[in-house]
């Protein structure tokens, strides 16, 4: 260990002058360019791909088709590597779920000798087995077995932070900000997302509420929404802040705008409640976002414990089944998809960045800048800021609980369908970062130039993939078959490549068995006005997934990048419609 790595976060942590992520909106000439050049870069990528598959099927199919092959048993292995770690995942957050974890930050503090305590009850517990296993039943034996788990897991990650327990930040220091930016929802649409917190096992009185919203809603909305959440939920945390936020010039009608100035507007007040900035986790949440009850002290045993906490991010695992019963089944498959590679991504940490929903330490936020008030997407662009400021040493520690957030809801299916497109767009849009990214780096020569490739090469291939993938599977083992002339139809390759492309999907579709079973597990309880026949409609949902793919997932990719690659920018940030359906009151609830 070196004298660095011994060093408190909060000392080393030196402020940079004058730091500022790069401008999109840059008017100098050289900056201008090289923005330019790589906004171009994801679109020509994509079309390249479109024009190329159509070329040459026609001109040399049967390297083409020889690339079908390899590309589908790369599609298969792809598979596996998924499925695989969604049930990793999956399994990572049922044992977190379980965990008391304000019991192991209390334990943490309040035991000198833990280590050895532990493996003293370890020891105990295990003697209960051998004396107690023939007595107890299936549901005793199985608590028992898990609480040997849960201490064998406490002690291997007590043993790991345990020699730097001199640079913990005592648990009880700590304030949790929790900031839920509102456009225009209503406080029934936030009421849950508030309950949630309330309902958490984190002491009340270390929790912040920031409503942060906007000038530009109705007032007489706004005010109502403000006035009726503040006297269900005023008293019942440390604080309750509400700002409204004005869109000033140089500013996009955008959420990051909001952000920073509801953070400016709280910093200013924990300067004068005397609370220090580093004893601050900030938890930038959407409006509906539900955490689970674990998830802040759970949050915090990971703050406290690492020295370099000004430094890392943190991101549970977002969840979109507050209305997962209640929307279409394409909407379910889209959500359920984008859960999955949320668990994926969190078991590989180190290609993690945040999305929707994640905490940061509030000192870090304010170091950074906040978050630039001209950018559409702001969520992994913070993630982006301060890797950058920190010259690279900057990570996401992944917080293996679920946070619940909505599925995309409309008035009737096809504006449900339509506000899924939006979403996807506003999503597949972060490919902006790319030209930021490149020149946050191209300026900063202290990262190493192969880690900066990986970073740029990682988000290009994986929005060119985002945009490409599902039109490649669908069509190109037909276009050569199509295009490639009467010689190549004539050919044994051609005649068997339709039998070898098929049969390699269909090895393929094995990992949809797995995402349906899993997709079950995650459901939440059925509503009881919903028929048990309903479990059949989330089973039999996925056979659209292929189709699905490519018009509410490619298709959206593909306008984003067109958008960029044209300079057709988005002008304001769109939010995500959130209707609340209405169950009627005589609904038969029969099972």
């Amino acid at each position: 260990m070196t004298k660095q790595d011994n060093k408190p976060q909060e000392i080393d942590n030196q402020c940079k002058q004058n730091w500022a992520y790069p401008n999109p909106k840059t008017t100098d000439p050289a900056e201008r360019r090289w923005q330019r050049f790589w906004e171009m870069v994801p679109g020509i990528l994509t079309w390249s791909t479109f024009i190329g598959m159509f070329v040459f099927s026609r001109i040399i199919p049967t390297w083409v088709a020889i690339f079908i092959i390899a590309f589908d048993t790369y599609w298969i292995l792809r598979t596996v590597y998924i499925a695989s770690y969604t049930v990793l995942a999956y399994r990572k957050m049922r044992r977190w779920e379980k965990i008391n974890w304000l019991k192991r930050l209390q334990e943490l503090f309040q035991k000198p000798n833990l280590p050895q305590e532990i493996t003293k009850e370890i020891k105990q517990l295990k003697q209960q087995w051998r004396e107690e296993k023939g007595k107890l039943n299936k549901t005793e034996q199985k608590k028992l077995k898990f609480k040997i788990w849960e201490r064998k897991d406490f002690l291997k990650q007590v043993k790991k932070i345990w020699p730097q327990r001199k640079l913990f930040l005592p648990w009880e220091k700590v304030y949790h900000v929790i900031m839920l930016p509102t456009a225009v929802e209503t406080a029934e649409n936030i009421r849950p997302a508030l309950r949630a917190v309330l309902e958490s096992n984190y002491p009340r009185e270390k929790i912040i509420i920031l409503l942060a919203m906007e000038e530009r809603e109705d007032k007489k909305k706004r005010e109502l929404k403000e006035k009726t959440l503040r006297q269900e939920f005023g008293d019942k945390f440390f604080a309750f802040i509400s700002t409204v936020h004005k869109v000033q010039k140089g500013e996009m009608k955008c959420k990051a705008s909001n952000t920073t100035y509801a953070a400016k507007k709280t910093k200013e007040f924990l300067e004068k409640k005397g609370i220090p900035l580093e004893n601050v986790i900030l938890s930038n949440l959407d409006c509906e976002t539900r955490i689970h009850p674990q998830y802040l002290a759970a949050l915090t045993f990971a703050y406290v414990t690492d020295p370099k906490r000004l430094r890392r991010a943190y991101q549970p695992l977002p969840m979109y089944n507050n209305n997962i019963w209640e929307t279409i089944a394409p909407v379910r498959i889209i959500v359920t998809g984008s859960s999955f590679w949320h668990m994926i991504k969190a078991m590989r940490p180190e290609d993690m960045v945040t999305f929707s929903s994640h905490s940061e330490p509030f000192k870090t936020i304010v170091d950074i800048g906040y978050w630039p008030v001209n950018v559409i997407s702001e969520d992994s662009l913070v993630f982006w800021n301060a890797y950058t400021y920190f010259d690279g040493d900057y990570r996401v520690k992944p917080i293996y609980l679920p946070v619940s957030m909505d599925a995309v809801l409309g008035h009737n299916y096809w504006h449900t369908l339509k506000n899924q497109y939006k979403q996807k767009h506003r999503w597949a849009y972060g490919i902006e970062n790319l030209p930021l990214l490149f020149r946050a780096f191209r300026h900063n020569k202290k990262i190493p130039f192969f880690t900066k490739v990986h970073h740029l090469g990682k988000m290009l291939i994986g929005h060119y993939s985002w945009a490409t993938t599902s039109f490649v599977l669908a069509l190109l083992g037909w276009l050569p078959l199509i295009f490639g002339g009467e010689a190549f139809k004539e050919s044994v390759l051609a005649h068997n490549l339709p039998f070898i492309t098929r049969y390699l999907m269909t090895i393929a579709t094995a990992g949809l068995f797995v995402s349906v079973f899993l997709s079950l597990l995650l459901l939440p309880p059925k509503p009881k006005h919903y028929r048990r026949r309903k479990y059949l409609v989330m089973v039999f949902q996925w056979v659209l997934a292929p189709f699905i793919a490519p018009f509410l997932s490619s298709i959206p990719a593909i306008h984003a990048q067109t958008r960029l690659l044209l300079g057709k920018y988005m002008g304001e940030f769109w939010v995500t419609e959130k209707p609340i359906k209405k169950i009627p009151k005589d609904k038969d609830c029969r099972k």
